[in-house]
């Protein structure tokens, strides 16, 4: 079963953290325009009201030397979050990086629905598993055009010894 796909029980399961976590990252990764037309094809979407309008700032990037170092500040980014509640009670939220106030507001809507049994098995299928799929091909022609400019070195071993 996938990690994004939701078991067939009626208690929650215990890796729903998990789960939310894995499709929350496929939105906030998602091409905003790929976001945009999946939303199109689930057609008219439940009324929703902003808990924190999408809002634009800063967050510091954090890095280690080597990956296993001590950590220490890159940078800063600029990231865009979105809360918003359906009429039901749920609540979605969104961190995308960038500024994108759209992006950021329909990530948080679909979060909101995904927690829903009635939205989220057609969420997954209509949105979720086509965007994870072109996230992972984007992801595999970036290794591929990284793979082509690896360089190799190797030394050679003289005769004088």
């Amino acid at each position: 079963m996938s990690p994004l796909s939701r078991p067939s029980t009626t208690s929650p399961p215990a890796d729903t953290g998990a789960r939310r976590a894995a499709w929350m990252r496929v939105l906030a990764l998602a091409e905003p325009a790929a976001l945009e037309q999946a939303v199109k094809a689930l057609g008219p979407l439940p009324a929703h009201h902003p808990l924190r309008a999408p809002e634009s700032g800063m967050a510091m990037v954090r890095a280690r030397s080597g990956g296993t170092g001590a950590q220490f500040n890159l940078g800063e980014m600029s990231v865009t979050r979105c809360a918003v509640t359906l009429d039901g009670g749920a609540m979605g939220v969104a961190y995308v990086q960038g500024r994108g106030r759209r992006h950021a507001e329909q990530a948080a809507v679909l979060d909101a629905l995904l927690q829903q049994d009635d939205w989220h098995d057609r969420i997954q299928a209509t949105v979720i598993t086509p965007l994870a799929q072109a996230h992972s091909e984007r992801a595999r022609r970036q290794a591929h055009v990284a793979a082509q400019t690896q360089v190799e070195f190797f030394t050679m071993v003289r005769g004088e010894d």
